[in-house]
């Protein structure tokens, strides 16, 4: 599964060889410039553990505002990707790094037009962390992988949708992608870049990471703010003070150096309705992946002396709560109140 060639370039496609048991899907957030129309369009790839009639491409629509999600199948052989480039084709559907062009003609939802994206802001890569999954992505055995394609950038263009024309000019957006053999079992995953500042964005997950026949919680949050990328990550020696879930709220505070500062991270993001997607497992795409589009998240930055580096509240935060999360939270156990 591991192409080396592709380690640096988290946004190439990495499955050229595969036949089975692997998943690649990207995702990309798009918001209008009136916060009306709330979309997420989740192209990718499914190849089957055990049955071969199982894999194909797909193209998912998530309309945010609706909470309602649907899914468009094409076979494996509609699926064309670039090898030095991220250039794919599902198909008369096509995604770059910085443009979508799309034709989908189903039967529950109809959605053409073009979008273009400017000032793309990439999780930065290095020799030492070639993207957001820092030195884990060396590592050739992990159940799934994840990389930041843009975490803040400009929208314009149309998209039509079941009739309605929707400008998107003038908007945010922000993409990311997964890959490897099926999504954690246990996870949280929240992202926004509307704050009331511009050129803010927050995305953070945290998830039950198989590791040599046992698993253990990690986790990775980025705050970008003023042109530094602010990290929270197990591999960069961050810990979780507290990570809590009610019917409301998800109550998360980590700490973490930045250069010579330690530094604290208070989240805590609004519960809302979400659509139903779909995510891979070994087997089959399965429905278990309720994604909010309408939550809202306060964040607050600070180092030990307490001094505020950034407070804020993002808005069109994405949300997804998914599987045992008492593996994942405080003392094992999931606070099921409002209080």
């Amino acid at each position: 599964m591991f192409d080396w060639r592709t380690l640096r370039q988290p946004d190439l496609y990495h499955g050229h060889g595969r036949t089975r048991n692997f998943f690649e899907g990207w995702y990309f957030k798009l918001i209008d410039s009136g916060r009306q129309h709330r979309y997420a369009i989740i192209p990718g790839v499914f190849l089957g553990k055990n049955d071969p009639a199982e894999s194909h491409a797909f193209v998912q629509v998530l309309d945010g505002m609706r909470a309602r999600a649907t899914y468009t199948r094409y076979p494996l052989a509609d699926f064309h990707a670039a090898r030095d480039r991220f250039d794919l084709r599902i198909g008369p559907n096509h995604f770059t790094r910085d443009s979508i062009t799309l034709d989908l003609d189903g039967p529950e939802r109809r959605v053409s037009g073009q979008l273009r994206f400017s000032g793309l802001t990439p999780w930065p890569v290095t020799l030492a962390a070639p993207g957001i999954m820092g030195w884990y992505a060396y590592l050739p055995f992990m159940e799934c992988y994840h990389g930041v394609v843009s975490l803040d950038h400009g929208l314009a263009g149309e998209l039509t949708v079941d009739g309605e024309t929707i400008d998107f000019s003038g908007g945010r957006g922000y993409t990311e992608k997964d890959w490897g053999q099926a999504f954690p079992a246990a996870y949280i995953w929240l992202q926004s870049n509307l704050f009331e500042a511009p050129g803010v964005s927050l995305t953070g997950s945290v998830a039950t990471i198989p590791w040599l026949g046992r698993a253990f919680r990690g986790f990775i949050v980025g705050l970008w703010h003023a042109g530094t990328l602010y990290r929270f990550t197990t591999y960069t020696g961050g810990q979780i003070a507290r990570l809590a879930l009610t019917d409301t709220h998800v109550d998360w505070v980590l700490t973490g150096q930045h250069r010579s500062r330690r530094l604290r991270l208070s989240i805590q993001a609004d519960r809302s309705e979400g659509g139903l997607l779909r995510s891979p497992e070994r087997t089959a795409m399965l429905a278990r992946v309720a994604e909010s589009m309408t939550s809202s998240v306060d964040v607050r930055l600070e180092d030990e002396a307490g001094e505020v580096l950034f407070a804020g509240r993002g808005d069109c935060a994405c949300l997804e709560t998914v599987g045992d999360l008492a593996r994942i939270l405080d003392a094992g156990r999931i606070l099921n109140t409002a209080g």
